[in-house]
């Protein structure tokens, strides 16, 4: 299969770790000329040498807090000045903080808008300008299989990750014109250190075991196992690529077939 992403502009927000890391990975294997950004310097740097190490790809890097519009803007700006140009936008944030309804204060809620939400709103606001300059593009937003269906324990994700949905379906249509296909990725249980943390919490919360907590998870996966965060870049990359040629507005479940929801 044919990607066309060979010397393509790639931005990756939250790319340092995780899924977006892994996302990177992918397009670098594929040609591309990849920028990542995160807000953490040490990471960045780790990341950016491994890819290389595995793809021969130098890889641009960027400080940026996804929850500061301004960095944001100066983070897609530097990727432009870099490469000369921006031809796919991935965009993606760290999870919000676990809990209930009740558990929730204002505070709680304006730190998972800013950093899930508006995040998203602000990075394909930055990049539209120059993805629509090069004639095709890609916007892929990473998400959470909770746009399909809610899970337990995670009100803040559940309720924002739906909104990115409907930021995808909407910009979708209004932006078809211009040749930019936007989708969102949204992953269920990949194997990464925010998966883990969710585990260990929930079964504090419990009093069990993880090991129990994980048991019960592989349970309501029909493949009977996690994804890793390979499988999942795949295909980010592949909604990124140029292969896709008529997918936009939609919501892909990489989730070993857990959500059982049409």
């Amino acid at each position: 299969m044919e990607t066309n992403l060979y010397g393509k502009s790639v931005f990756v927000a939250a790319g340092s770790k995780g899924l977006g890391r892994a996302s990177a990975l992918e397009f670098a294997r594929e040609g591309a000329n990849v920028t990542i950004a995160s807000r953490n310097a040490e990471h960045l740097q780790q990341a950016a040498a491994e890819i290389k190490e595995v793809t021969g790809r130098d890889v641009h890097y960027v400080l940026m807090d996804v929850s500061d519009g301004e960095q944001i803007q100066n983070a897609v700006n530097a990727a432009v000045k870099h490469y000369g140009r921006l031809d796919v936008l991935i965009t993606n944030a760290g999870g919000p903080q676990a809990g209930s309804f009740a558990d929730m204060d204002d505070a709680a809620w304006q730190r998972a808008f800013e950093s899930n939400l508006l995040s998203t709103i602000r990075l394909i606001r930055s990049a539209l300008p120059f993805l629509q300059e090069a004639g095709e593009s890609r916007i892929v937003n990473i998400a959470s299989s909770s746009v399909k269906q809610p899970i337990d324990g995670l009100i803040l994700s559940n309720v924002y990750r739906a909104g990115i949905q409907a930021l995808t379906k909407t910009l979708s249509s209004e932006y078809a014109a211009a040749g930019v296909l936007i989708n969102t990725v949204a992953p269920g249980r990949i194997a990464t250190e925010r998966m883990q943390e969710l585990d260990s919490r929930r079964a504090q919360t419990e009093g069990v075991a993880v090991e129990q907590v994980q048991a019960q998870s592989l349970h309501s996966i029909p493949l009977g196992r996690f994804g890793t965060p390979e499988e999942f870049g795949k295909m980010v990359m592949f909604y990124g690529s140029f292969a896709n040629t008529y997918v936009t507005g939609q919501s892909l479940l990489v989730d070993g077939g857990t959500i059982r929801a049409f």
